[in-house]
């Protein structure tokens, strides 16, 4: 069955992991206090502070301690849904201020431009939310890259690791798995897309093996077609 559409990671795939450890976590960690003191009331920041509440089990935690909290996942990379909603939020300023300009490898652009004149639908699987994933595309160095894509999708369709999430993803797209190449430089989420029945290719961008999975160390090596 012939690849119709390609699900790529972020992290280590299209873009640098050092973008988001090195500038956009740290932008997050200096900014987000003060944006939750001063959009707190708004409805879809309380939504999100309330989930911070629920799964931190702390239910009557004021605004400081809810920062606390905050604070304290993106120090342990937390993948908690609540704390990338609110990243996104806090990004979406920087990048609209001009302050942050998304990363996305050149060759990465360039395929997946080629791809997009090709005719395969690109779509998106990342732990950051799907904010996140709009701005670091919309607002990259190479321009306004959304125009590639057909769809973004995060933890809300479950964790990257489970082969249930990648079988929703594809229940969504429209598509049966078997049509999907997944691109990520991440051997669980490999496996776990694999094991829902879709095609995989690994990411090595410093080189050597993802076991079990086609690995390349850039986008021109990929032919879909191949896959």
């Amino acid at each position: 069955m012939p690849v119709r559409a390609i699900l790529t990671d972020i992290e280590g795939t299209t873009s640098a992991v050092s973008f988001v450890f090195d500038v956009l976590f740290p932008y997050a960690r200096e900014h987000l206090p003060a944006f939750v003191r001063r959009h707190a009331a708004e409805a879809e920041v309380a939504t999100q502070l309330e989930a911070v509440r629920a799964e931190s089990g702390e239910a009557d935690a004021d605004i400081e301690r809810v920062i606390e909290i905050l604070l304290g996942w993106i120090a342990e990379d937390r993948k908690a849904t609540p704390l990338k909603a609110l990243q996104g939020m806090v990004w979406e300023q920087g990048y609209r201020a001009g302050a942050l300009k998304g990363h996305v490898y050149p060759d990465a652009v360039a395929t997946m431009r080629r791809w997009k004149h090709e005719g395969y639908q690109l779509y998106v699987y990342s732990s950051g939310s799907i904010q996140a994933q709009r701005l670091i595309f919309g607002c990259s160095e190479a321009g306004d890259l959304s125009p590639l894509f057909s769809g973004y999708f995060d933890t809300t369709s479950g964790p990257k690791r489970e082969a249930a999430s990648y079988v929703r993803i594809a229940e969504a797209i429209g598509r049966p798995p078997a049509e999907i190449l997944f691109l990520s430089d991440v051997l669980q989420e490999l496996d776990a897309a694999r094991a829902a029945g879709m095609c995989t290719c690994g990411l090595a961008r410093e080189g050597g093996e993802l076991d079990g999975h086609p690995t390349v160390s850039s986008f021109t090596a990929i032919e879909p077609a191949a896959c």
